[in-house]
């Protein structure tokens, strides 16, 4: 997160201290459009091949030129809508919190390794059924369902040779 915020604040920077010159200019509103039209000329270069997207500095960069600008000619002007960045705080904030991504649905996968030792009990003992396998399973300390040794037996075609069922 620090380091998102260094470089928001270093690209900021970098920005506005084109600003002052532009500040000296008698044609201010003229010259505010012309950045926000060459920022947005940036960020189309920098996205050429997918969509737009703009990130936390571009909107911040926007929001800042927004003051320059009355605001009658923002939806000519802008490609967004400039916020505050006191606006974007609860996005970058939800966006820290957000495990979306990580977040899985269902049951987890059995592990590799359970899975291994299931079908080395299977073969080596072709008289046990899945309860018993799952039960000695249980004694290693390997918590499994015994429907959950059974479908691995059937996956593998074991259920066959073994006593179950």
């Amino acid at each position: 997160m620090s380091s998102v915020i260094v470089s928001l604040l270093y690209k900021v920077t970098r920005k506005l201290l084109t600003v002052p010159s532009v500040l000296l200019r008698p044609e201010t509103v003229k010259d505010a459009e012309l950045l926000v039209l060459r920022h947005e000329n940036v960020v189309l270069r920098r996205r050429f091949a997918g969509p737009v997207r703009y990130e936390p500095a571009d909107r911040f960069w926007f929001a800042a030129l927004s003051g320059l600008i009355p605001r009658r000619h923002w939806l000519r002007v802008f490609p967004v809508t400039p916020r505050h960045p006191a606006c974007l705080a609860p996005q970058v904030i939800a966006a820290k919190w957000d495990y979306t991504a990580r977040r899985r649905t269902g049951r987890p996968p059995t592990p590799a390794a359970v899975k291994k030792l299931v079908l080395r009990l299977a073969r080596e003992n072709p008289s046990w059924g899945h309860r018993r396998i799952q039960g000695e399973l249980a004694r290693l300390g390997h918590r499994i369902a015994a429907s959950t040794v059974w479908a691995i037996l059937r996956r593998h075609l074991i259920w066959r040779v073994c006593g179950s069922r």
